[in-house]
């Protein structure tokens, strides 16, 4: 496991340079445990709050559903939140999940009561074409996988698929943040593949300047979205039309 002693968060690391163990070769139940115990880590670190918070302009009442798209859904766990959130303030969605892995649809689908009605798919977000416009695209600690051109045509992607606005949710490079995480996973003896990956997903994290860049490589106006600092640990970048 890295020590916070040994990240450089001067600048952002490359994911082929720094890879994570989740995104490797595994069994389906190594990354469904993995994803079970992220899930512990966003309870823990209050990781829905920003994704919940940006969702109040949502109105309530009776209405056509929300279609809301979860980039990177994992295990579902931002999903559920999202359902939960909704359910009790009355706002009618449709809610779907797409993730790359094979195993994620599979993963998310055990942990989910069908009662909620997520929809999992598996693909592509960018050539995913759904069964009806998509309203509100979310990303919740995705993008920190992502090579920054992978990131520039994903914010494209968000920018003309969504409706109403688009919302990423992912981590900060900071060692402040680091050093939390890393005592915490020693001390509730988080999944090896959340101990190992976490001090790496921080060194391919981001701070503003990175958002910034890539905003203006994407040929989206600074001004058009929001940079948010959250704590502990997040910075989310947000976009309503």
């Amino acid at each position: 496991m890295w020590s916070s002693a040994q990240i450089d968060i001067r600048r952002r690391v490359s994911p082929r340079d720094l890879p994570e163990l989740m995104d490797g070769e595994c069994s389906y139940e190594e990354f469904r445990g993995c994803l079970r115990s992220l899930e512990q880590v966003n309870g823990w670190l209050q990781g829905y709050r920003p994704t919940l918070a940006w969702l109040e302009r949502l109105s309530r009442g009776p209405r056509d559903p929300v279609h809301i798209l979860d980039v990177g859904s994992g295990g579902g766990d931002l999903l559920r939140q999202i359902a939960r959130w909704t359910q009790r303030r009355g706002i009618a969605v449709l809610l779907t999940g797409i993730d790359l892995n094979s195993y994620a649809a599979r993963a998310a689908a055990e942990s989910t009561p069908k009662e909620l009605g997520i929809a999992w798919v598996t693909g592509d977000a960018l050539v995913y074409q759904p069964d009806k416009p998509v309203a509100i695209v979310v990303s919740s600690l995705t993008a920190h996988h992502l090579e920054d051109e992978e990131i520039i045509a994903l914010l494209r992607w968000m920018e003309t698929t969504a409706q109403a606005g688009w919302f990423i949710n992912d981590l900060e490079r900071s060692e402040r943040s680091c050093r939390m995480f890393g005592w915490a996973a020693r001390v509730l003896g988080w999944h090896r593949f959340v101990r190992h990956d976490g001090p790496v997903s921080f060194r391919r994290a981001f701070r503003k300047e990175d958002w910034v860049r890539l905003l203006a490589a994407a040929e989206i106006s600074h001004d058009a979205v929001t940079v948010e600092h959250w704590r502990p640990g997040r910075l989310c970048v947000g976009r309503w039309r």
